[in-house]
């Protein structure tokens, strides 16, 4: 997996987040959080664009809710794991 899939689910996340919420600035600290995140994905296994972009909106989801990295990621990581989980079923069938 590249850093341009890194970046460009990032982006896709970030632009998203920031229409819905207005009152960010476009550097804050959530969207460091975030390119950490999906980075840390990228070494522990590969996804694809898609996936990428499924869990980048998670996190930032999660990470609103529960105002904690870890947590956020734990949540995200679940979210992954079911989606991984069901891709697998709709395959075997």
């Amino acid at each position: 997996m590249t850093s341009q899939a890194i970046e460009g689910a990032c982006a896709f996340a970030w632009r998203n987040y920031l229409l819905r919420h207005s009152s960010i600035s476009e550097n804050d600290s959530r969207r460091s959080a975030l390119y950490r995140y999906l980075t840390d994905l990228r070494d522990a296994a590969e996804y694809d664009f898609d996936l990428l972009q499924i869990a980048a909106v998670a996190y930032l989801r999660k990470l609103d809710e529960l105002h904690d990295d870890q947590g956020a990621r734990l949540a995200t990581d679940q979210v992954l794991a079911e989606r991984l989980e069901s891709g697998r079923a709709r395959a075997d069938t």
